[in-house]
């Protein structure tokens, strides 16, 4: 004769049987998230319900994943303006002396004297005084 466990269970036969566990079934966490999808420059993602979504960090323009700052050299701006801390901003403020002006030309501030002044426009120009 011969001995075999029921169906369900396993084990020696012929000393004992024990009920077959049931497999465990890995849990698959689906999330949108991972990988990353959001690109340099954003802010970590979130699951918003079973959507994967994600923002800019402040100061950058675009949207993800080409989140980008607006410039990172003087030729990303327009010619007016220069690349300050990844912006395009007015080079001049607090550039030029007393009783000077600034432009900017090709990214560059230049500081010149008032009609009517001389001087070092970086600190201070003086009125042209005309002695006759």
């Amino acid at each position: 004769a011969t001995c075999t466990c029921i169906e369900g269970y396993e084990g020696d036969p012929f000393s004992s049987c024990r009920l077959r566990p049931k497999p465990i079934e890995p849990v698959v966490a689906d999330d949108p998230c991972d990988p990353n999808p959001c690109g340099p420059n954003s802010l970590p993602p979130r699951d918003v319900g079973g959507r994967c979504q994600c923002t800019c960090m402040r100061e950058m323009i675009g949207s993800p994943p080409n989140c980008r700052p607006e410039c990172v050299i003087n030729s990303d701006c327009p010619s007016d303006k220069a690349c300050i801390n990844r912006k395009c901003q007015d080079p001049c403020p607090g550039l030029c002396g007393q009783n000077a002006y600034c432009r900017v030309r090709n990214h560059i501030p230049i500081c010149v004297c008032n009609q009517g002044y001389e001087g070092d426009p970086f600190s201070q120009c003086r009125r042209i005084t005309t002695t006759s």
